[in-house]
């Protein structure tokens, strides 16, 4: 029986931007299922004692961009350090996510292209312009994804993923969980692959 792999995301981290094409790559190579949940960060830093970034302390922001600097030239991946657009508002990005798992879509590829578009391409993904150009060159149909991100159902089936990432102690993105153990971060997906290893 195939591994799942709930996938537990802020579309704003540059960290689950950095880990999520190796991520399906992971996944791919072990035969594993994947289940991404966006979650709101309002919801689940206070209680399990995160901190948006403006507000944690001047030594911790320092060490962040060098941590992402670090990755950055490692991976080789394109990132602004210092996006224009960021922090924003990503609910409606979020439930668009939702909608398209929800449909059988390439959720993850789509969230893939939404933390591209803030980290490397300079776009407001809490601009539905914006959102409505990435879903059509991720080849979906905006008009239908954004009726679906409108309705009550997207928007319960988004508080219902932030709750569970509440309940399955998940503080922080992204976040894996496979059969209740929990990997934080991106630098986790080694044991992720390991964890899959072992069936």
């Amino acid at each position: 029986m195939a591994k799942r792999i709930d996938y537990y995301v802020f579309l704003a981290s540059p960290w689950a931007y950095l880990g999520s094409q190796r991520l399906t790559e992971i996944a791919k190579r072990h035969g594993a299922e994947m289940r991404i949940i966006p979650m709101a960060a309002a919801e689940v830093f206070p209680v399990s004692g995160g901190l948006p970034l403006a507000k944690r302390a001047p030594q911790r922001q320092a060490y962040r961009i060098v941590e992402l600097k670090r990755w950055r030239d490692f991976l080789g991946m394109p990132l602004n350090l210092q996006p224009q657009f960021f922090p924003m508002n990503e609910n409606l990005a979020a439930r668009l996510v939702i909608a398209a798992r929800d449909a059988g879509l390439d959720a993850v590829g789509l969230a893939h292209a939404m933390m591209r578009a803030v980290w490397a391409e300079d776009r407001n993904i809490a601009e539905p312009e914006v959102l409505e150009e990435i879903l059509t060159e991720c080849g979906m149909d905006p008009a239908k994804l954004f009726a679906a991100a409108e309705t009550d159902g997207i928007k319960a089936e988004y508080a219902r993923g932030t709750q569970q990432a509440v309940e399955a102690n998940v503080f922080g993105a992204p976040s894996y969980v496979i059969d209740g153990e929990i990997f934080w971060g991106q630098d986790r997906l080694d044991f992720v692959e390991r964890r899959l290893a072992r069936g």
